[in-house]
């Protein structure tokens, strides 16, 4: 005997609604538990979705573009009654019990639950777009009234770099919704022309829209959304973080030469012992003795926040972009803990498979170039950090040693920071202790 069970969108992390970007099934088609059934894509992450129970597929209730939360239904299956069972057992450990739920507070209303809940589109009122006789002007002050809207429309506004405050909602009780934020924006930059939008609290001049064909062919090709999210987050940085870049160049000599030694006895364990999990070691140790490196600026400017902890993003180049995945506690972890773990971030962000766990909570980040080649460059930080190192591809060079020049190893390294937190010497001593540790990695255990 077979039964019908809707298969419901789990918890997908810190993400309100994210994009169905694939289906992996199709109706009619038989699925084990734990297959796959659709990707979705995040800012920066794809993540598959596996099917709770092992069945057939009867429908499917969201398309491709579609924008999923959890607890929505995404398919149906046919499932077989002891497949049945499990289902309600899981439902019976997943689900809530209304029983057990608390009742509301005397004086509770809907509005609770519409703050947490943003309404579906099709529900809603299409918004009139708000024209410039609307639109606040830029710096206006007023009765601040704390805007109604769900987190996903506040972080699209942060994104934006307007203010809520500012923004008629066209929602049930004024809540302010995305179409609104869109519209603002629109208005706004009607209003001021080539004067420019403000953006992430600085005036930015408007870009000029230009018709390239009227010089030859053109291809128009849309930016994926990786590399979308990606330039709206390298933007923010750019234009709010006041950036200033320290170069210097290790001698890795000695350092290459133990990588070598151990090479073999790495790939024993299953493991590509690369140049990049000694960068971490030495990278760790450094942020160790210079903790206002491993940091963040607090929503006020005014306070920093120290971080206790060492986890450190690493940019991965893929063919749908950068993308940062984090390794966390470096400073607990031995090199070839390192090497397996980089090696397992790597793999993931090629083949789409990071989640949204493996993106968040770095305070410190590489970008390493040395498999491409290039000298030096200007990393951009990656906000909220305090800093970025760029590590560029190591070369030979002729060094002034013992009244003679000699063949080194030399490793080019730009440390990109926040100057309203590190001041230039401090950089200069965080990157000349870093080329000594790089130098000699044994200093890493005094």
């Amino acid at each position: 005997m077979a039964s019908e069970q809707t298969v419901k969108l789990p918890n997908i992390g810190d993400f309100d609604e994210v994009e169905v970007i694939e289906l992996l099934v199709k109706p009619g088609d038989v699925v084990e538990e734990e297959q796959a059934l659709l990707v979705l894509e995040s800012d920066k992450a794809t993540m598959e979705i596996p099917s709770p129970l092992a069945g057939v597929v009867k429908k499917l209730l969201v398309g491709v573009g579609d924008r999923v939360g959890e607890g929505q239904p995404i398919a149906l299956l046919e499932v077989s009654e002891q497949d049945d069972g499990a289902s309600a057992e899981g439902a019976a450990t997943n689900e809530p019990d209304e029983r057990k739920t608390p009742p509301e507070p005397p004086g509770a209303d809907s509005r609770t639950r519409a703050e947490e809940e943003e309404p579906e589109a099709s529900d809603m009122p299409p918004a009139e777009e708000p024209t410039a006789g609307d639109v606040a002007p830029y710096g206006a002050t007023g009765p601040r009234v704390p805007p109604h809207a769900s987190p996903s429309v506040r972080r699209l506004a942060r994104e934006l770099g307007v203010d809520l405050g500012l923004i008629p909602g066209s929602g049930p009780k004024g809540r302010i919704q995305a179409q609104d934020v869109h519209g603002y924006v629109k208005a706004l930059v009607g209003q001021r022309g080539a004067a420019g939008v403000p953006i992430a609290g600085v005036h930015v001049v408007a870009p000029v829209e230009i018709d390239f064909s009227k010089w030859g062919d053109t291809e128009q090709t849309p930016l994926n959304r990786v590399r979308r999210v990606a330039a709206a987050q390298l933007h923010r940085s750019w234009v709010t973080v006041p950036h200033v870049t320290q170069h210097d160049e290790a001698d890795i000599t000695d350092l290459e030469q133990f990588r070598r030694e151990h090479a073999a006895e790495a790939e024993a364990r299953g493991v590509k012992l690369t140049f990049l999990p000694l960068v971490l070691k030495a990278v760790t140790k450094a942020l160790q003795e210079f903790p206002h490196f491993n940091a963040s600026l607090d929503h006020s400017g005014e306070n920093l926040i120290l971080k206790r902890y060492f986890h450190l993003g690493v940019a991965v180049d893929t063919e749908h972009g950068l993308v940062v995945p984090v390794v966390r506690d470096a400073d607990r972890k031995g090199l070839y803990e390192l090497a397996a773990e980089l090696q397992d971030l790597s793999t993931r962000a090629r083949e789409r498979k990071l989640r949204p766990e493996h993106l968040q909570g770095g305070s410190f980040s590489i970008s390493s170039l040395g498999g491409i080649g290039g000298g030096f460059f200007t990393p951009i930080v990656n906000h909220p950090e305090v800093a970025i190192l760029g590590v560029s591809r190591m070369q030979w060079k002729p060094v002034w040693r013992d009244d003679a020049f000699v063949p080194r190893r030399m490793l080019p390294l730009s440390l990109s920071y926040d100057h309203r937190v590190i001041d230039g010497a401090d950089a200069a001593r965080f990157v000349t202790r870093l080329s000594r540790l790089l130098a000699d990695l044994r200093r890493v255990l005094l």
